[in-house]
């Protein structure tokens, strides 16, 4: 039987039509400038990244990845994002409390959470991923991507055997784990993690609060700080995001924002697996750094320390209000706290 001119003339522009959308699909190639805070660390990790985008995307999406420092400042990632400085900005949200105001409380309170998996819940089924996203929007910028850290641990030049040790240190923190040693009288200061290694070779600094083990090592902080104290405050000790321009996200195709967001939740899952893992590994290997932990009443003495910090933060907004709830509600499920 023979198609009629009609039907004929309509399946070819339909089949025309698919061909149009289809390369339309990827008609405007994007390029995208990222930048960390990590250093060299995550090299193979944003490898992986840019040539996950690249496949994925049949070309359309070519990444260049930026090192910590090497751009900006990782306190000024929100700025940049903002600005178009760069496109995307994989950060943790502690670095920047007095521009976004959820920032301490998304990085993480001390006491929030015990395990990846609770955190994990936290942020994507209890709702505080939609008031931190709310938030960033009225910084300009657009959150697509969540992680999650690892072990954070104190690192120090001297020994540490208890809270009264660091009375006479002085060490780096972000603001949540700071306001907490400052109530025992521990002199703190932040600083970005690129700066940690001559701070602590020249005793600017005598020690850190950063990361586990595989972050000190790879930042060959080892080389200047050999002790290791686990303070027992919290696990994963910080979250990680990934904030984008949303002129730059307008600008991609619908599945090109899917792929972008798709290949940015494995680079995440990536660095914390990697993190977890390489924990693990240097703690038993026993060589870079003498491993130790706070005493469990000095570990109990900063944990009630630190309520205090999550009623200062929900009185600074009623958005943060919102999200401590959440902390509540959680910690009462988890029978960590009465009601």
């Amino acid at each position: 039987m023979k198609l009629s001119t009609l039907i004929k003339g309509t399946l070819t522009t339909s089949i025309a039509a698919s061909l149009i959308a289809s390369q339309l699909a990827y008609a405007d190639n994007i390029r995208l400038r990222m930048h960390t805070f990590y250093g060299t660390e995550v090299d193979s990790i944003a490898a992986d990244l840019r040539d996950r985008l690249q496949e994925a995307s049949d070309g359309s999406i070519r990444l260049q990845f930026f090192r910590g420092g090497e751009l900006v400042d990782s306190d000024q990632f929100v700025d940049a994002v903002a600005r178009g400085t760069i496109d995307i900005a994989h950060g943790v949200g502690s670095y920047w409390p007095g521009r976004v105001g959820i920032g301490t409380i998304e990085g993480g309170l001390p006491g929030a959470w015990v395990s990846a998996d609770e955190a994990r819940d936290i942020f994507a089924n209890q709702g505080l991923d939609e008031l931190i996203a709310e938030a960033y929007e009225e910084q300009g910028v657009k959150l697509i991507g969540r992680g999650f850290g690892s072990d954070y641990g104190l690192l120090t030049r001297e020994p540490v055997t208890s809270l009264d040790d660091l009375r006479s240190m002085r060490i780096r923190a972000t603001s949540s784990i700071a306001t907490v040693l400052e109530q025992f009288d521990v002199p703190t200061v932040f600083l970005p993690g690129q700066e940690l290694y001559v701070a602590l070779s020249t005793g600017v600094i005598d020690g850190a609060v950063y990361g586990g083990p595989v972050e000190y090592e790879q930042l060959k902080l080892h080389e200047v700080a050999k002790h290791y104290t686990d303070i027992n405050l919290l696990n994963p000790g910080w979250t990680e995001n990934a904030l984008i321009n949303p002129r730059t996200w307008e600008r991609m195709s619908e599945e090109q924002q899917t792929i972008l967001t798709e290949a940015l939740d494995q680079y995440l899952l990536d660095v914390h697996q990697w993190l977890e893992e390489g924990n693990r590994a240097v703690i038993e290997a026993g060589e870079l750094f003498e491993v130790a932990e706070l005493p469990e009443e000095d570990s109990r003495r900063l944990a009630e320390a630190a309520l205090p910090i999550w009623e200062a933060e929900a009185e600074k907004s009623e958005r943060n209000a919102r999200a401590v709830e959440i902390l509540i509600n959680n910690a009462i499920e988890q029978g960590r706290i009465s009601e």
